[in-house]
Formats: structure tokens, C-alpha cells, sequence
């Protein structure tokens, strides 16, 4: 009778690790080669107020760059294309090239300013229905405009070409970042509550929730359109690989601390998280649901968000110098540093 062989168990990383390092230190295996993704030069900026979303156009190479009160419009050479005025609390920027506009999400005001990509003309603003107007998506299919407002827990849908609003969306929980995979569907992280709420963007209705746990306080996300998958990062130093059919986790990877967006490159099959700490997580796609982390590749503190050019593989992140934090008081425990006066500036990543 043969004899039954053990179950194939995979060895630990851990145990690999030990086996493998004196070979490395031989010279007589090689190590793991890293992205290569490196800061290739930083674009000053400078000018006072924050910043959050930036949103990159390939086609124009142009880059917005929300800053409070204003959007800058830059080449992506860092040369002063132009701005828009008047997007008090300024938190992202949506383009409908085909239509000829643009559309920012201002959270102070609770409006949404339409102007005109070709010439940075302002045409109008519309009046979100819930408070704190944040990410901001144009969904293709619809030819329709999503409004994610924070405070106001739903999403104001509005008419690309007119600038009317179709709908409201209520969610019971705080939209964050979103996604569209062109068929009708939009996906966005709900923050408080770590789910992703699937939108019917015809019908204006929640068709689906997914939860996203182990993930906690999901912040930024991408999709890859052909293989259907999301890529969420969150607030525990993790991101989660979604299928945009099922819904199911089909990986969980280990990023940096203070992730705020992430970002897929489809020809490199390459995903990002940028992380407020300062690093870029790389992760390199061997399948749908096989992932491999490549390098935490060093950045610059507080580049958490960014914007990916697919014609040059190159990543776009704002950051500033900072000055010490004050001391912690009862009214704010967690204290922000002052940015240094003129520091604002664009790092610039490839290989």
C-alpha cells in the first residue's frame, strides 16, 4: 500500500528568510530587485493653503492642484497653466474632456464650480444637497457628475452638460474616495463604517455594500477596468484587493502609515498607495489575485495623495516642508505642523 504524502504547506516568510540570508550575504543568491521607482525632481510651487485630490489630464498634461481657496493648473513641467477661483475648501477635481468641462468639490462653500477645461473659464456653480463636498467623479456612461459630500453623508448627482442635479444618494455613513468602472457602476469607500457602496449610477440607487474589514477607515482607491479589481488603501497601514464582480477580498497587502490615495498603471500592472509618512508602496499584479510587494520606495512626508500619467508612468505628489508641531492640548489631542512659508512643491516618481 503507498504510503499517503503530507499536505503541501507552504514555508512560513519568516523561516525563508532565515535560510536565505546567509546566501545573501555570500553574494551566491541575488536579492529580490526593487521597483526602481525613485523622486526624479520635485517642481516648486510654493503659495500658501493646503491641498488634497490631485487630478492629472495625459491627454492636456495638465495637473490640478486643489489649494483651498483655488485650483492651480499646471503643465507637467510645474509651469503656471492658469487658476481657478472661488472653490472655497477646494477638495478635488473631476474632467469630462468629450464635454469640454471641468468640475471641482468645494467643501466650504458646499458647491460645485463648472468651468471650462479649454479655457479655465468659470461657467457656473451648483449647490450640493448634503455638506462637505469632497471627492468628486464624472461617470462616462451617464454622462453624469458625483459630489461624495462628507458631512452630509450621500452624493449630489448632477447633469455633466447642464449642471443640474438629477439626484441625491443617502448613505447612513461617510463617503470618502470613488471609482468608476464605465458600465454604469460607481464604487466609493465608505470611511466610517470600512465598506464599499456599489452605485447603480443610472437608477441612483446603492445596489450593494461590501465590507472591507480587515481594512479599517478606507481612504483611497483604483480600479483595474479589465480585470475588475479594486484597490483600496486604509487607515491600518493595509490595502485591499477587491473583485468588482463578487465583492470578495482576493488580497491584503502591507503599505505605509497615512495612505490617502492609490493608483493603478495597467500597461506596468503595477499598483501604488502613496503614504503620508513618506514612502510609495509598489506593488507588482501576477495575476488578478496574485500580488507581490516590490518596494516601499522613499518619497516625502506628507505626500499622501497623487496622480498617475499612464503615457509616462509617471507619479505626481504635492507635499511641503513642515515646521515642528505644537504641543498637544485637551481641544486638539493630534496636533498638524504649520506648513514652511513657499515650501509647496510636486515630487515627481519614476524610473
Amino acid at each position: 500500500m503507498p504510503v499517503p504524502r503530507p499536505a503541501w504547506q507552504p514555508i512560513p516568510e519568516a523561516t525563508m528568510r532565515i535560510f536565505l540570508a546567509p546566501l545573501l550575504s555570500l553574494g551566491l543568491l541575488a536579492a529580490p530587485p526593487g521597483s526602481g521607482f525613485r523622486t526624479q525632481k520635485a517642481l516648486p510651487v510654493g503659495g500658501p493653503g493646503g491641498w488634497d485630490y490631485v487630478t492629472l489630464d495625459s491627454s492636456a498634461r495638465r495637473l490640478y492642484v486643489p489649494r483651498s481657496d483655488r485650483v492651480l493648473v499646471l503643465d507637467l513641467d510645474g509651469k503656471p497653466v492658469g487658476e481657478i477661483q472661488g472653490t472655497d475648501g477646494v477638495h478635488g477635481v473631476a474632467l469630462a474632456p468629450a464635454l469640454d468641462r471641468g468640475f471641482t468639490s468645494n467643501g466650504r462653500s458646499g458647491t460645485i464650480t463648472i468651468f471650462r477645461l479649454s479655457t479655465l473659464e468659470i461657467l457656473g456653480q451648483a449647490q450640493a444637497t448634503g455638506e462637505g463636498p469632497d471627492a468628486i467623479l464624472f461617470e462616462p456612461s451617464t454622462q453624469r457628475v458625483f459630489s461624495f459630500n462628507g458631512r452630509g453623508r450621500n452624493a449630489t448627482v448632477f447633469d455633466a452638460a447642464t449642471g443640474n442635479a438629477v439626484g441625491t444618494i443617502p448613505f447612513g455613513h461617510k463617503p470618502e474616495f470613488a471609482a468608476a468602472d464605465g458600465q454604469g457602476h460607481v464604487f466609493v469607500n465608505l470611511e466610517d463604517s470600512a465598506e464599499v457602496a456599489v452605485i447603480d449610477a443610472k437608477r441612483l440607487t446603492v445596489a450593494q455594500r461590501w465590507s472591507l474589514a480587515p481594512l479599517q477607515d478606507p481612504t483611497g482607491m483604483a480600479i483595474d477596468l479589465k480585470h475588475r479589481r479594486l484597490f483600496i488603501v486604509g487607515g491600518n497601514k493595509l490595502m485591499v484587493v477587491l473583485d468588482a464582480e463578487t465583492g470578495k477580498i482576493v488580497a491584503t497587502l502591507a503599505i505605509g502609515a497615512g495612505a490617502d490615495a492609490a493608483a493603478y498603471d495597467s500597461e506596468l500592472g503595477l499598483a501604488f498607495s502613496s503614504n503620508g509618512e513618506g514612502t510609495l508602496t509598489v506593488i507588482r499584479q501576477e495575476g488578478p489575485d496574485r500580488y507581490t510587494i516590490l518596494e516601499q520606495a522613499p518619497t516625502k512626508r506628507g505626500a499622501r495623495t497623487m496622480a498617475l500619467d499612464e503615457k509616462t508612468h509617471r507619479i505626481y505628489l504635492p507635499t511641503a516642508e513642515f515646521m515642528p508641531a505644537p504641543a498637544a492640548t485637551a481641544e486638539t489631542p493630534r496636533p498638524r505642523p504649520a506648513m514652511t512659508p513657499g515650501s509647496f512643491q510636486i515630487l515627481v516618481v519614476g524610473r
